[in-house]
């Protein structure tokens, strides 16, 4: 799987990094995006919400799993962090989140195998306090070319 490597040194520069792959997403792509608490997750989310037209405010929806967001193309975005071994009434209350829209999913390891397939993969891991080492992998190579 082809893959890039950017070490970012703010949010803005996650956020723009990001901004920067949702302008080559579409409406049913998924885009896995996984890191430690506190890696920039929901901030790299918040970039590529921002550069797809939402307005509205992206904040981590831990505790209601799921947001779905209107901008030019709808977006989807859901934490999996308190989900636990998926069921089916789990997944028939996710799958809508994939339907029509350009789909963002924090700790995406928690359902894997009951999943879409990735787009793209995108793993942030500290690298000190205001420092992220930001990992892409795309199915297809041309989704990263001239990404950084």
């Amino acid at each position: 799987m082809p893959s890039v490597e950017v070490v970012s040194s703010s949010p803005e520069e996650t956020e723009a990094l990001a901004g920067r792959l949702a302008s080559r997403l579409r409406p049913g792509d998924v885009v896995g995006v996984a890191g430690e608490l506190g890696s920039g997750k929901t901030t790299f989310v918040r970039g590529a919400a921002r550069a797809l037209g939402v307005t509205a405010p992206v904040t981590s929806p831990t505790f209601t799993i799921g947001h779905r967001l209107e901008g030019r193309v709808p977006v989807s975005h859901l934490d999996l962090y308190r989900l636990g071994t998926p069921t089916v009434a789990d997944w028939a209350a996710l799958e809508p989140y994939f339907a029509d829209a350009v789909c963002f999913v924090e700790w995406p390891e928690r359902a894997r195998g009951w999943l879409p397939d990735p787009r793209v993969e995108v793993t942030l891991t500290h690298v000190d306090p205001e420092t992220r080492r930001i990992e892409l992998r795309a199915a297809e190579a041309d989704v990263l070319a001239g990404l950084i």
